[in-house]
């Protein structure tokens, strides 16, 4: 019997939207599976990527991003051209940042100009990016929608806050809007069901989750698309069936890592490769978090993430892409100088080495106190030789001294040998205390820190294992609570399956309604409750 790979059924599909107009329109979405599991479901169409260039000409771009369009950068139209007949672009998004209240401040008509003069360069879908000022974007975005009837541009971000001015005027001249919320699916949800209550039409809306580089907002977007697929995918919210857009390449190349020179973050490696690989890294993971769409900057990094899609939905071979072509001059960086020294040390002979040294330790102290007693041993035999001898030659010059002060000094010389003896033996007796005292005190020390290491560790292991105990009961307790979900969810498809399968069966017998009415009075009745409920 063959090995059979359990396939997931899915509950609702991603509704396909198409963008642009004509020969070079682009169709996203229509999945109905899980991001990339094109083993259990259909994906008609790729993920797509946008590139993206600037309303103005960049200022705070590092030399990498630079680099590919550094001729032109001060032309929005030749830099439209240039990405879709040099790099092959498949769609263009325009980041209107002059219109941003906070910089130029351009006024809806400069906007609409630029605008033109981007349509007329290029044949591919064009996305408009505004400021993410809620007024400001409203006014802009009404104007250019007015402006360009019928050539279906995709505008965003439209927000809670100004979904009616943009999202009347994209429904009424034929527009596609993105729908943005900051990372939060309910959130999400809502923005959707504001749009749809207003009248926009479902095949024109996308969903901005709100995108953040590596890090821990890329972490944050991730999560709340997994959780929008897998609300659309599996349980069949509807409200959030629409393809996902991220605004990638914005994003990475401002963090401060992808701007740091050689010379500042050397340790990094080449700026050139870092920001081509952040970038890339950043789009495979939204790619599988969700993504349709992609907005990104630089050509090889959207080259690598093609190849990625290619090979995933097609299969082949990874050796055959080629590596990453660098436009400016390499660096040279010593990873070698700024590596720390290698300790080869094995870990018991680091655990033995302290005490060791303890115990070598000790008698040099010894030694050392020691050292200058001996010294006073051998001094004062001198002395006592000098005396000696100064006593020996007194005699000798005052040979007529009479014999009764010979007999008188005797007894002298008698009490200080005597007495040097006892000072001598009193100064060993106490050296050998203080060795005696060095002794046990290093010795007590030494039963201490062994005493206190068993506690220690004999502490770790405890710890370990009641870490590994409360792990091994979270993962069961997780476990239990999956094979539930996944019981109950199994039993849902099941009921919903018996039910459209009875549904199929039986159909719902329709009556003519009593009052006929025309096609013109339905779309009256439709508008009126819209503006209602609106």
């Amino acid at each position: 019997m063959g090995f059979e790979i359990f396939k997931e059924t899915y509950a609702g599909s991603i509704r396909p939207i198409t963008l642009g107009k004509g020969d070079k329109a682009v169709t996203v979405g229509g999945e109905g599976c899980l991001p990339l599991y094109a083993f259990e479901g259909e994906m008609p169409n790729k993920p797509r990527i946008a590139m993206e260039i600037w309303d103005l000409e960049p200022t705070d771009w590092s030399e990498p991003a630079k680099k590919p369009f550094e001729d032109v950068l001060s032309d929005p139209a030749a830099w439209a051209k240039k990405c879709v007949e040099e790099y092959g672009a498949e769609m263009i998004v325009l980041q209107l940042k002059s219109a941003d209240p906070n910089g130029q401040d351009a006024s809806p008509d400069d906007i609409v100009k630029t605008v033109e003069k981007v349509l007329g360069s290029i044949d591919v879908p064009l996305i408009l990016w505004g400021t993410a000022n809620v007024q400001k974007d409203e006014e802009v975005l009404k104007k250019v929608s007015e402006s360009f009837e019928g050539k279906n541009l995709i505008l965003g971000p439209v927000e809670d806050d100004n979904h009616k001015g943009i999202g009347a005027s994209a429904m009424a001249y034929g527009h596609t809007v993105i729908a943005s919320s900051p990372i939060d699916v309910n959130l999400a949800k809502q923005v959707n069901i504001l749009l749809e209550n207003l009248g926009v039409p479902t095949e024109r809306i996308l969903i901005d989750p709100t995108t953040g580089g590596l890090g821990y907002g890329m972490e944050y977007s991730y999560s709340v698309m997994e959780r929008i697929k897998m609300a659309a995918l599996l349980q069949g919210d509807d409200k959030l069936q629409y393809p996902l857009i991220n605004n990638l390449g914005n994003e990475v190349w401002r963090c401060k890592e992808a701007n740091q020179t050689a010379d500042d973050a050397p340790e990094l490696g080449d700026p050139e490769r870092r920001g081509i690989l952040m970038e890339a890294v950043g789009a495979v993971t939204y790619l599988m978090a969700g993504s349709d769409i992609l907005i990104m900057r630089h050509p090889e990094s959207i080259r690598m993430v093609k190849a990625f899609i290619d090979l995933i939905m097609e299969g082949g071979s990874a050796e055959e892409i080629a590596a990453i072509n660098k436009q400016l001059a390499d660096v040279d960086i010593d990873f070698a100088a700024m590596a720390p020294e290698p300790d080869l040390t094995i870990e018991e002979e680091k655990k033995a080495a302290p005490k060791k040294a303890e115990k070598k330790e000790a008698p040099k102290k010894d030694e050392k106190k020691a050292a200058p007693k001996k010294e006073e041993k051998k001094a004062e035999p001198k002395k006592a030789e000098k005396k000696a001898e100064a006593k020996k030659e007194a005699p000798k010059k005052e040979e007529a001294k009479p014999a009764a002060e010979e007999k008188a000094a005797k007894p002298a010389e008698e009490d200080a040998a005597a007495k040097a003896k006892a000072e001598e033996e009193a100064k060993k007796k106490a050296e050998e205390d203080a060795k005696a005292k060095a002794e046990a005190e290093a010795k007590s020390k030494e039963e201490e820190a062994k005493k206190q290491k068993e506690e220690e560790e004999k502490k770790a292991r405890a710890e370990e294992e009641a870490k590994k105990k409360a792990e091994a009961e979270e993962r069961a307790k997780r476990e239990e609570e999956e094979k539930k979900l996944r019981e109950k969810r199994a039993k849902e498809r099941e009921d919903l399956h018996k039910k459209r399968e009875a549904a199929r069966e039986k159909p719902e017998a329709l009556t003519p309604a009593q009052d006929q009415k025309s096609h013109l009075d339905k779309i009256v009745e439709r508008l009126d409750r819209i503006h209602r409920r609106a």
